[in-house]
């Protein structure tokens, strides 16, 4: 993990824990300006695809989640030069 950039919810109240198991730097988003975390905000887009606003995740496998995870780990996206996260990450040509 290179950086880490969240906004100001209850769930990163622990963030210098985080911060020191990954030993990466930690933002904070200013409030309403969700543009500074634009590739999170892309990603959440791209879930919404397979999973809508208002799902009940109880109803959902862990195939199910699996299964899309590996969907979009292997979709190219623009920000990573059209490689998929997957190349990126394993810095596959």
């Amino acid at each position: 993990v290179k950086t880490i950039t969240s906004d100001n919810g209850k769930e990163f109240a622990q963030h210098k824990k985080v911060k020191q198991k990954l030993f990466s730097p930690f933002f904070f988003a200013d409030a309403y300006a969700s543009w500074q975390r634009g590739t999170n905000e892309n990603t959440n887009g791209l879930i919404r695809e397979y999973l809508p606003k208002g799902c009940d995740f109880r109803q959902v496998s862990d195939n199910e989640i699996q299964d899309i995870e590996n969907k979009l780990n292997n979709r190219p996206r623009k920000r990573l030069g059209f490689k998929t996260p997957m190349q990126a990450f394993y810095n596959i040509n």
